[in-house]
């Protein structure tokens, strides 16, 4: 298959989108599909690389989200080269400018179009004037009409699914849980993250690496974090990542008086995440916004335990306390992650990772994908050949 993606966020930016992207053009390739790429400019790509099968598209910051790019032109580009590609089928990763050209791309070649659902925008209405313009009804009512005749969309988790059906979806919605390149977590293993930070190997180091913006509530952790100093008055929480809420969090952190136990690492290239997993005797994260999930995975990959919040998702990925654990609360999150590190330094079992891996791996993501590609396609051909006036006729 030719395989057309469009998508507002890819690489230099770093999103958990632009890695579940990644993933999949990397596992649908491995399996001998061509997957080309098309997304916006970005002014940290040098303009003299050379990106096979990536078509970017003049574009500018977006509204209160600045780091994210949103195109303003390309739209007859786009389908002259989509044309030029013969692509099958048309996949929108975003709701808005490339998703909409995706969109007008798939109508004008008459192939299929389906999209995958990754935000959960009800968790981000504070970004758009404190939360005073757009209410959870205008969310509803624009992914209705953003998906409004999808040939299919694609869920990353159950609750996602219910989500949607709450909106009124009336498109096909299929659950494909996003896979991880375990291969990627693992590839670049020589950095000692701990001695560049200056920390020894004995002391307990607890890590927290994301977006650093509001709808991950890292102001949680570092609320608990002085209970957990008195027991373990040498532990270290390292927030890797950067973002918006970047100085609120220190000013927190010099009111906390516990400026000696965080550290801030700034932005992590996602090629040395698994670096700084391996690091960390224990990954926390308390956002409970998370359609996905990609860091707990990469967390796990590197054979770090985790404690996160409990979604259908996490309560399914961390089955067993080998792996780690889900809470509900603030105070349960800390009695866990005192649990944790009275338990001491500790690996998951390879044999029990191996299995768990296999589970969510980007192979499986890929083959799950493209079984849904081709129904879709199926069922697009079928509608164009006088199924659906056998469907009309029945209605």
């Amino acid at each position: 298959m030719n395989i057309g993606i469009f998508t507002d966020t890819y690489f230099p930016q770093v999103s958990g989108v632009a890695t579940s992207i990644q993933t999949l053009k990397t596992g649908l390739e491995k399996q001998g599909h061509s997957v080309f790429i098309f997304t916006t400019t970005d002014p940290h790509m040098d303009k003299a690389t050379v990106e096979p099968n990536i078509f970017r598209f003049q574009s500018v910051p977006f509204v209160s989200f600045t780091d994210r790019r949103i195109a303003i032109r390309g739209l007859f580009h786009a389908t002259q080269v989509a044309r030029e590609l013969d692509l099958d089928i048309v996949h929108t990763q975003t709701e808005f400018s490339m998703g909409l050209i995706g969109k007008y791309v798939a109508h004008s070649l008459k192939i299929p179009c389906v999209h995958t659902f990754h935000t959960m925008y009800e968790d981000y209405l504070h970004y758009v004037l404190n939360g005073k313009l757009l209410k959870p009804v205008h969310v509803k009512q624009f992914a209705r009409a953003f998906m409004h005749n999808d040939d299919g969309v694609v869920a990353p988790s159950k609750l996602v699914k219910r989500t949607l059906e709450r909106y009124g979806i009336k498109s096909p919605i299929t659950v494909i849980p996003t896979g991880v390149d375990i291969s990627r977590i693992n590839e670049n293993s020589k950095r000692d993250v701990r001695k560049e930070l200056g920390l020894a190997e004995d002391t307990p180091l607890i890590l927290t690496l994301s977006r650093v913006a509001a709808e991950k509530k890292i102001d949680h952790i570092l609320d608990v974090l002085p209970e957990i100093l008195e027991t373990f008055p040498t532990v270290k929480l390292v927030v890797a990542g950067d973002g918006p809420d970047m100085d609120m969090l220190v000013d927190q952190v010099e009111r906390l008086s516990i400026e000696d136990n965080v550290i801030f690492t700034g932005n992590v290239e996602h090629t040395d995440v698994g670096n700084y997993y391996r690091m960390a005797d224990l990954f926390v994260s308390a956002s409970d916004t998370e359609a996905q999930g990609l860091t707990y995975v990469e967390a796990m990959a590197a054979g770090t335990k985790s404690v996160v919040f409990s979604t259908d998702y996490t309560e399914n990925l961390f089955d067993t306390a080998e792996f780690g654990v889900t809470f509900k609360s603030k105070d349960q999150m800390l009695t866990e992650i005192l649990d944790y590190l009275k338990m001491g330094p500790g690996r998951i079992d390879p044999a029990l990772l191996a299995e768990k891996l296999d589970s969510v791996s980007s192979d499986r993501f890929a083959s799950a994908m493209i079984e849904n590609y081709q129904e879709i396609i199926a069922n697009f051909a079928y509608k164009a050949n006088e199924g659906q006036d056998i469907f009309d006729d029945q209605n």
